[in-house]
């Protein structure tokens, strides 16, 4: 009897399936083990998360570890995804300061513009002068009301007000002119005394127009082409906003910094491509797949992309001891996002939404870091042999192919949480595989930054579970439009607010974006990494390099299980006249475990088996 072990090294999950040989060469599955990767995928940090699948799988066979005979190893690429702005790196204004942090509850509707003044100061003003009264805490909002309607009887224009606390609308109640108020100003001292000030606030339900525009922010402070320029990311960081306040500081006053995204460097069999990353996601990848197949990937020296591809490589030196040289990028997946970048000279932590480009860069495969993890595999089991088997995507066909109704010839799309592997057998029994960056990973890693969350938990969860917004205390709504009602009242503190489905359990998204912009950030990053990477995946592998020349594709991996990345995959597969679904390896597993599955398999032409 011998007892053989397949171990998948993912980059997300790290898999196990354990089977028995019989002595008259009766062989059977008899357990499997699944446990979060612990460090980078192909480090020997992996060690840890292979132990516990291991120990899992071995006590659900009623075995000991020591009673394993051999543990085979897959090939394990890395892959680290990062963002390259694509044409700065942070929004800096040269000529205002803003607030625009949209307090609940504002007083009064429209523009008003004028001179900040500090309300206590409101008596050295004159009769005529157009000012803005600034409002600290322990002024009382009567006094406050009492000293603008003296002002307004004096015959000065108070066109609006800024306020530290929460006091806009009793002001607003008690004066004899309708005026624009925000509130909830915190750090009201750091607002400019003396400067030229625009506050706006919208009617109930709207959100603001004339701040939001560039040409009318230019029109209030009488900006010429080139400031207009400038202050275009405040007007679009005060998109959807129902409040704000612009307050033109002197020149001078915050200093302006620029870094190029810079251009990516292409180097591939074919010859060699340049590609500026400011043209987009769509003209990288065009010029990517020019040079297939491609041997390296760095960046214009000095720019924001040339940072982010040091990065990648230093961090692969520094977790397999590589040198840098030898250290080569043999795969980038580039994806269109927005990124919040705050805006220096706000007053209120103000962002605005700058175009970028994500990048997965996939790296080159060494011998080395695998045999390092087998030697310390070695280290924790003296007494199992172990060995570096195959490569993924060959794996997972086997695997894939104990899926009941599939037969040769097969396409398997493994979509795990770093890498899209994609490989045909054909019905000769020829493999063609391709092996890609970008996966699930990158899918929470583009939600995590177009949100602004800062917080990769949240945006995994936001990536894998349905949304729903709870509209009282007994319904709640749907992300497709239907309600469901509940006989008991739901926790108070989820009242409005946007919740996750986490089998079942609502789970609030400590967020400010709304359902839908969640929704459709979350739809538009999976289409963006699993669709786009599907179709290239299809196109390398199939030999006549024609989708339409395959029947069937059989989804396998961690991201084959989330609840629409597949229908995503199908919807755009079926135009090319292609069935394609979720595997069920042995007919029990679902899409998970192929490769581990595999990895067992292969070894049955083992000659110590045959």
């Amino acid at each position: 009897m011998e007892i053989i072990v397949g171990v998948d090294i993912g980059n997300a999950t790290t898999e196990v399936a354990i089977g028995k040989i019989e002595a008259e060469q009766e062989f059977n599955f008899i357990a499997e083990g699944e446990h979060q990767t612990t460090g980078l995928k192909g480090t020997e940090e992996n060690i840890k998360g292979i132990m516990n699948a291991l120990q899992q799988a071995v006590q659900e066979a009623d075995l000991k570890l020591e009673d394993l005979d051999l543990i085979r190893l897959n090939e394990a690429t890395p892959v680290i995804g990062d963002v390259a702005m694509e044409t700065i790196t942070e929004t800096i204004i040269t000529e205002s300061t803003m607030i625009g942090h949209n307090p609940s509850t504002p007083g009064g509707v429209g523009l008003g513009v004028g001179k900040t003044v500090m309300i206590t100061e409101l008596d050295s003003c004159s009769a005529g002068e157009e000012v803005i009264v600034v409002i600290p805490a322990e002024i009382d909002f009567a006094i406050a009301a009492e000293n603008i309607n003296e002002g307004l009887a004096r015959g000065i224009e108070v066109n609006g007000a800024i306020v530290q606390k929460d006091d806009a609308v009793l002001i607003a109640n008690r004066i004899d002119k309708q005026m624009p108020i925000v509130d909830e100003v915190k750090f009201i001292d750091k607002v400019p005394l003396d400067r030229k000030a625009a506050v706006e606030v919208a009617s109930s339900g709207g959100t603001i127009q004339e701040l939001t525009n560039p040409y009318g922010i230019a029109t209030v402070f009488d900006l010429d082409a080139d400031e207009t320029k400038h202050i275009v990311p405040v007007a679009r960081s005060l998109i959807g906003n129902h409040s704000a306040v612009v307050i033109r500081t002197p020149q001078g006053d915050i200093e302006e910094k620029r870094i190029p995204a810079g251009k990516i460097i292409a180097f591939g069999e074919s010859g060699k491509e340049k590609i500026a990353v400011d043209q987009g996601a769509e003209e990288i990848m065009k010029s990517i797949e020019k040079v297939q197949p491609l041997k390296d990937v760095k960046g214009e020296s000095g720019t924001n992309v040339s940072g982010m591809l040091e990065r990648v490589r230093s961090k692969m030196k520094q977790v397999t001891g590589q040198n840098l040289s030898d250290i080569k990028i043999k795969d980038i997946l580039a994806v269109d996002t927005f990124v919040p970048q705050e805006v220096k000279g706000g007053l209120a932590g103000e962002h605005s939404l700058e175009n970028a480009v994500g990048l997965a860069a996939m790296v080159e495969t060494s011998q080395l870091p695998m045999q390092q993890i087998a030697d310390a595999l070695v280290q924790e089991l003296p007494e199992v042999e172990i060995e570096i088997a195959g490569v993924e995507a060959n794996m997972a066909i086997s695997g894939a192919l104990t899926t009941p109704g599939t037969d040769k010839p097969i396409v398997i799309l493994d979509m795990g949480g770093g890498s899209t592997d994609a490989a045909v057998l054909t019905q000769e029994g020829n493999i063609h595989t391709a092996h890609l960056s970008g996966a699930g990973n990158m899918v929470s890693m583009i939600i995590e930054t177009e949100l602004g969350l800062e917080d990769f938990d949240l945006a995994e969860r936001i990536k894998k579970t349905p949304l729903a917004k709870v509209e009282s205390m007994f319904n709640i709504r749907h992300e497709d439009g239907t309600v469901h009602f509940y006989d008991e009242p739901l926790a108070p503190q989820l009242f409005s607010k946007v919740v996750s489905l986490d089998e079942g359990e609502l789970v609030p998204i400590p967020t400010d974006h709304s359902m839908k912009r969640i929704r459709q950030v979350r739809r538009d990053a999976k289409k963006d990494v699993f669709v786009r990477n599907a179709v290239r995946a299809l196109k390398r592998t199939i030999p006549t390099g024609n989708i339409r020349d395959i029947g069937f594709v059989v989804m396998v991996g961690g991201s084959a299980l989330d609840f629409e990345i597949p229908e995503l995959i199908s919807n755009e597969l079926s135009n090319y006249g292609v069935v394609a679904g979720r595997g069920n390896i042995r007919g029990m597993m679902g899409p998970r475990n192929a490769v581990a599955t595999g990895l067992v398999l292969s070894y049955l032409n083992n000659p110590r088996w045959n």
